[in-house]
């Protein structure tokens, strides 16, 4: 069998109504004619949504298959005994021109009850935002379910949300369970579970182009929220040059920022599990045993765990990627 190599995908792109141009302007992205696209999904073993390999030998291929091929030397031993040929992320980039709607996610508990699904935990990395663009995430004050309807059925939940002002760079772990909404002018990078379960709360009684509302999941949603408080939900962190920091672990993923303008050795060795690249700033090279692979701007890439050693080498002044595992 032939050895593995840095793996790109197809992004599939999703026309979503509150979806913007910054996927060709910003992540120079070929989505064709779609007018609003809202969602690239970079890396996707969603039914309906498998990505298939862009690059390399296995070109044509779809996600599932080369788990089936490859299993623990592409996913990792461990992530392949626990997902088997599922793979366990969901990469994307999404594009707010407009509010998204206000929504939550149940957990794996929940979820397996209801939709025989996994729950989703996910975060968010601000990539892009505009003037007074702002990300919700959790309450503004403590909330029962009570107080919660309340306010749902008087039309007023955004005045018990907490916002922050959105600025590149921010992060936001946003665990099952937690009320939140990407605002107008955000350009975020998303990992979640592989999970497409969502819980629409309140959709600003926008109508689509047939003049219906968007439905709403309101009962779903009451036993799925999560109604604790916190007066802080953007996580704090400093970047190192030439350095992986951390940013997220949790039992589903870790996500590192790694900003670097030198020649980088990556060490895999001890992870046992797939690493993927996500661009945010300049372009680089990856050199393996086998070759290399350019990447660019905006680009996904998938590192199987058979690569346990590796070289980046910048190919502009400086380059920010997240990387992301399962530890």
């Amino acid at each position: 069998m032939s050895s593995l190599y840095p793996i790109k995908f197809k992004p599939i792109f999703h026309e979503k109504i509150w979806g913007g141009d910054r996927m060709r302007t910003i992540l120079n992205k070929d989505y064709g004619n779609l007018p609003n696209c809202g969602e690239s999904w970079e890396i996707s073993g969603v039914e309906g949504n498998i990505s298939v390999v862009s690059n390399g030998f296995l070109e044509g291929n779809d996600l599932n298959e080369i788990v089936e091929i490859y299993m623990g030397d592409l996913v990792g031993d461990k992530v392949y005994e626990k997902f088997g040929q599922e793979f366990p992320l969901l990469i994307k980039f999404i594009d707010a021109q407009d509010d998204l709607s206000i929504q939550v996610h149940p957990n794996d508990k929940l979820s397996k009850e209801r939709h025989n699904a996994y729950g989703k935990t996910e975060m968010w990395y601000v990539a892009g935002a505009a003037d007074g663009a702002l990300i919700n995430s959790g309450f503004n004050q403590p909330v029962d379910r009570e107080k919660y309807l309340e306010y749902v059925n008087s039309g007023k939940l955004t005045d018990i949300l907490h916002y922050d002002k959105a600025e590149v760079g921010d992060v936001f772990f946003v665990p099952a369970g937690r009320v939140h909404a990407i605002g107008k002018g955000c350009l975020v990078a998303e990992i979640q579970q592989t999970s497409d379960v969502t819980y629409r709360i309140f959709d600003y009684n926008r109508k689509d182009d047939k003049g219906n509302e968007r439905e709403l999941h309101t009962e779903l949603a009451l036993d799925a929220i999560d109604y604790s408080y916190s007066s802080e939900y953007k996580t704090k962190y400093n970047t190192e040059l030439n350095q992986a920091v951390e940013l997220v672990s949790c039992p589903y993923f870790t996500t590192n920022i790694v900003e670097f303008d030198r020649d980088l050795d990556k060490d895999y060795n001890s992870f046992d599990s797939f690493v993927i690249y996500m661009t945010l700033e300049g372009c680089f090279e990856i050199v393996t045993e086998g070759g290399s692979e350019s990447v660019e701007m905006g680009e996904t890439v998938l590192i199987p765990a058979s690569l346990e050693s590796i070289q980046l080498k910048p190919k502009s002044k400086k380059v920010k990627l997240l990387e992301v595992y399962i530890k």
